[in-house]
């Protein structure tokens, strides 16, 4: 699926070793290296272009190819592995130089030994074993968060844990120049939508602005009909819409307005090239409805959004649907539980804006109040969300540093719901409700969170490790009492790790 702003970079494959072995046994593991790289290129699970950038075997080498990628906007991240031994201190400039994100690969050219006529040629050759331990000791002592695969490059879940990190690295490379509108400013009186932007843009690289709402207002009036009744037609072809809503029915109207909504936001998104965006209810100045079948859309395309003025979580569901390649993730809020004895379930939802990726069946398309923001009826997508495994993020400002949060559930198929004419999600939170709750509280998540049923814990930790923060993971192995000594542990060592810059 394609995301709207959304760039394909590559990542480059970079082998080591030395000019020990002579320039017979380089061209060979130039080769070999070139065959990895052609083996891997060809798996399903690596999402982004890979390519083989250089053999290196000197510290001025490394230095430039180092240098090259930084200045190299296509370049995501670099996959090191060293074929033979390469003396780690010649990397010690490069890698200090390094600000791309890189995974050590920790693999050799074969897979099996031969046994029978491995002689000492062989085995010189095929030093990896001990090359990539000289590596690892240096990106260790360096301090360099990275990535660690270990396995033969052939191996399914080799390429699984690859491909993982490349959507990570992906949603990274986005991060960086990306733009996040704010329609208005963050609901009153709420704290976890605040936030350090100052802080963040630092730290992520993507800056945060606020747009006044009459701005957004001049482009929505500006749309033609004929545009919006384009849309419409398509609105009709592609979902359930309600006979009310429908050419002729008596609110037709106000479809015909959310589609104007939706052409002028997109429009003015486009115009500031921004990835994400949020609005709120209490800032609506100028415009008739609060986005909501608009909003929705928007997300589907490809856009963050974080409701009340949420930029945080704005910026955090982009990075999910680029992981995800734009599938099964969205904008989501525990809004209500579900306390039986039977069983404890969190119903999902919001007030409107859940996006349709993640709608088990066509979406039907109603109209019906709204009892906040003091505005008409809003349009909106209805639908139930399927069940299937799924986890829930939560990145939040704890005012030195950030951290972000995530916590795996399995989502369930929601119960006949008659009376709740929003788009809605049911799960089960692992390890146990009362378990996850606590953590999630204890943790400081927000009560925003993108949620997404393609998204995996690996790829999120992968993401954390990137941008240098904080993760606490919730899952089947927490327990509450590990959980805070976690907490206790993290808020020494990232206020002594950070030093006086913080």
């Amino acid at each position: 699926m394609s995301l709207v702003n959304l760039a394909t970079p590559e990542i480059w494959f970079v082998c080591g070793s030395q000019h020990l072995y002579g320039p017979g046994p380089l061209k060979q593991v130039a080769a070999n290296a070139q065959a990895v790289v052609d083996g891997l290129a060809k798996s399903k699970h690596l999402p982004l272009p890979l390519k083989f950038k250089a053999l290196l075997t000197t510290p001025d080498e490394i230095a430039k190819v180092c240098i090259e990628a930084n200045s190299d906007a296509n370049c995501a991240g670099l996959v090191l592995w060293m074929h033979t031994f390469s003396p780690s201190k010649m990397w010690i400039r490069g890698l200090t130089t390094l600000k791309k994100p890189f995974l050590h690969l920790h693999t050799q050219f074969n897979r099996d030994l031969p046994w029978s006529t491995i002689d000492m040629d062989f085995m010189n050759l095929n030093q990896a074993a001990h090359g990539d331990r000289e590596a690892g000791f240096i990106h260790t002592r360096l301090r360099l968060g990275r990535k660690v695969v270990v396995g033969h490059w052939s191996d399914d879940e080799v390429q699984q844990r690859i491909g993982a990190w490349m959507r990570a690295a992906h949603a990274w490379a986005d991060w960086q120049g990306a733009r996040v509108v704010r329609f208005g400013d963050n609901m009153r009186q709420v704290a976890v939508t605040e936030g350090d932007k100052v802080a963040a843009e630092m730290k992520f690289g993507f800056a945060t602005n606020t747009y006044g709402v009459g701005d957004l207002v001049e482009q929505v009036n500006a749309i033609s009909e004929k545009t919006i009744t384009d849309l419409v037609a398509q609105y009709e072809k592609l979902y359930a819409v309600s006979p009310v809503l429908k050419k002729g029915g008596k609110r037709h109207d106000e479809l015909r307005y959310s589609a104007r909504l939706e052409l002028g936001m997109s429009a003015f998104l486009e115009t500031v090239g921004a990835k994400a965006f949020t609005d709120t209810f209490e800032d609506l100045h100028g415009l008739k409805q609060l986005p909501g079948m608009a909003t929705q859309r928007l997300m589907a395309a490809g856009y963050g959004f974080g409701g009340e003025g949420d930029w945080k979580t704005a910026i955090l569901v982009r990075a999910m649907k680029v992981m995800a390649g734009g599938k099964l993730t969205s904008f989501m809020e525990d809004y209500t539980y579900h306390m039986s004895p039977k069983g404890h379930q969190v119903l999902g939802s919001h007030m409107l804006e859940i996006c349709p990726t993640i709608a088990s069946g066509k979406p039907k398309v109603e109209i019906h109040p709204l009892g906040i923001g003091g505005k008409e009826d809003p349009v909106r997508f209805v639908f139930d969300a399927p069940a299937g495994e799924a986890l829930n993020a939560s990145l939040v400002d704890m005012g030195n540093r950030f951290r972000l949060i995530v916590n795996e559930v399995k989502a369930v198929k929601p119960p006949a719901l008659p009376k709740l004419p929003v788009a809605r999600a049911v799960w089960e939170c692992k390890p146990d409700f009362k378990t996850a709750c606590q953590a999630w509280i204890l943790a400081g998540g927000a009560h925003h969170t993108g949620y997404s049923y393609a998204v995996t814990s690996e790829m999120l930790e992968d993401f954390a490790t990137i941008a240098g923060i904080e993760t606490v993971h919730i899952n089947a192995e927490t327990t509450i009492s590990q959980l805070k000594q976690d907490l206790r542990t993290n808020e020494v060592y990232y206020h002594l790790a950070q030093g006086i810059r913080a």
